[in-house]
């Protein structure tokens, strides 16, 4: 295990589709990490206490540095742990380009599909924070229509899923070649959702022949090493460490941002989510982080992307 300054904790649940694509990450990379459960819905006070009132899943915590989204999740995991890479070929960009799909209008696909095709059987509680989180304010209207509309959904998904089987027609291990990669995750997640949250998904992926071989080598990688860790010793960690991030802003800034000004984060869609506030530390084309205070963690560094989300100053 590394020491407290690197050790990355984890911050999920189990059952988290989304978390299951950074652990195929920490699998690739062959990482020791820590887990810490939080509950499947709010309040997640001890994990908010963290992020500010952040409350999607997954985080990621490195000392007091805290890492929401996958997206800043995956490029900290490597740049900190950079063998073996996730970037085995020169199209770093045009991966990253195309993880937005798989995590937008593909995923928003997959959650319709799975949310509709539950029907009755789904959890109250869980529907209506779901349902409200990736569908809007009109949820209940837009679950119905997935519920009546399930054929066609299945059509909506049969066509990426044979993308996918083709791109591995030639017998490759992974979507790239014989190297595990960043894609190979950022897809795996949607499929795995699929198989494990749908009744019939798994007679739907069983057209794709070459699409289950390569379930299977993904499966083979594993997640690394968990080690379990306590919610109240990861916020210790973090009240007894400094962020470790760099202060600054990026030139050609879009909003004209600065060190120092007090700005909220939040998702760029209309999820009913709160905003996180407080000091901006750094921002790029890829990030922004903010810095805040609380008594009972400290000083802490939270790390968002900034596609996909909305800066505002206050």
């Amino acid at each position: 295990m590394s020491d407290s300054t690197s050790e990355v904790i984890f911050h999920a649940y189990p059952q988290s589709p989304v978390s299951e694509k950074v652990r195929v990450v920490f699998g690739i990379k062959g990482l020791t990490w820590r887990n810490v459960d939080i509950p499947r819905l709010p309040p997640k006070p001890l994990l908010t206490a963290l992020t500010g009132g952040y409350r999607r899943t997954p985080v990621m915590q490195i000392g007091a540095d805290i890492f929401c989204d996958s997206q800043c999740i995956i490029r900290e995991l490597e740049r900190r742990f950079p063998s073996p890479t996730i970037m085995p070929t020169s199209e770093q960009g045009l991966m990253w380009c195309l993880s937005r799909w798989t995590d937008g209008a593909l995923f928003d696909q997959t959650v319709r599909h799975i949310l509709g095709s539950a029907g009755d059987q789904l959890d109250k509680d869980f529907a209506e924070d779901r349902g409200r989180l990736y569908l809007g304010e009109d949820w209940t209207v837009k679950l119905k229509q997935a519920n009546a509309t399930l054929p066609h959904l299945a059509s909506q998904m049969r066509a990426p899923l044979s993308w996918l089987n083709a791109q591995l027609s030639d017998g490759r291990r992974f979507l790239l070649g014989s190297q595990p990669a960043a894609i190979d995750a950022q897809f795996y997640y949607v499929v795995w959702f699929l198989r494990g949250r749908w009744a019939d998904g798994p007679s739907f992926l069983a057209e794709f022949k070459d699409l289950v071989r390569w379930e299977g080598n993904i499966q083979d990688i594993g997640h690394g090493t968990a080690i379990d860790m306590e919610p109240l010793d990861a916020i210790s960690r973090a009240r007894v460490h400094e962020p470790a991030a760099a202060a600054g802003v990026a030139a050609h800034d879009p909003q004209d941002l600065s060190v120092g000004q007090s700005i909220t984060v939040q998702p760029d869609v209309n999820g009913g989510e709160q905003p996180v506030a407080g000091k901006l530390h750094y921002a790029d084309a890829e990030t922004v982080v903010i810095e805040r205070f609380a008594e009972d963690v400290g000083t802490v560094c939270v790390h968002f992307p900034r596609f996909g989300y909305r800066i505002e100053l206050m």
